[in-house]
């Protein structure tokens, strides 16, 4: 089974688009997981903009790239969805690993009315949903 990991700072809003982006595309077909640098809180506007979507994130915890590294665990892919230079803190997992960098703007450091942010969170997940519709043809083409 196909196994990808989307890595961000804080694993509360970028890679958790990705994550449940990509599951929602290719369900169960591919195994799917995320993790942060430095992991912190789900942010609740990233919350609203995937319930939009259908997506229910409201139950679940961040976890720590590095700890997932220490148990050994191995991917097909590991993609950082953060700024360049954050993604290079990520460790280099073991195996044939294939790692991407798709740089999305950090929902954590929006401003302005709630509204506003809101609408900035949209435009992040939309720019991911994108991505991830591209990369779900490369998959449907790996497994077929």
């Amino acid at each position: 089974m196909i196994k990808i990991l989307f890595v961000c700072v804080h694993n509360s809003a970028r890679s958790q688009m990705a994550e449940e982006l990509l599951r929602k595309e290719m369900g169960d077909r591919i195994e799917i997981s995320s993790a942060g640098l430095e992991p912190g809180v789900l942010n609740p506007h990233v919350i609203e903009v995937l319930a939009e979507e259908g997506i229910d994130i409201s139950q679940k915890q961040t976890q720590s790239v590095f700890d997932l590294f220490k148990q050994n665990k191995t991917y097909n892919f590991v993609i950082t969805v953060c700024d360049e230079t954050s993604g290079e803190r990520c460790p280099i997992f073991p195996g044939r690993v294939q790692r991407l960098h798709w740089s999305f703007p950090d929902p954590s450091v929006f401003a302005g009315s709630k509204t506003e942010i809101i609408e900035q969170t949209k435009a992040v997940r939309d720019l991911i949903a994108r991505k991830i519709k591209e990369f779900a043809e490369h998959l449907n083409n790996l497994l077929s």
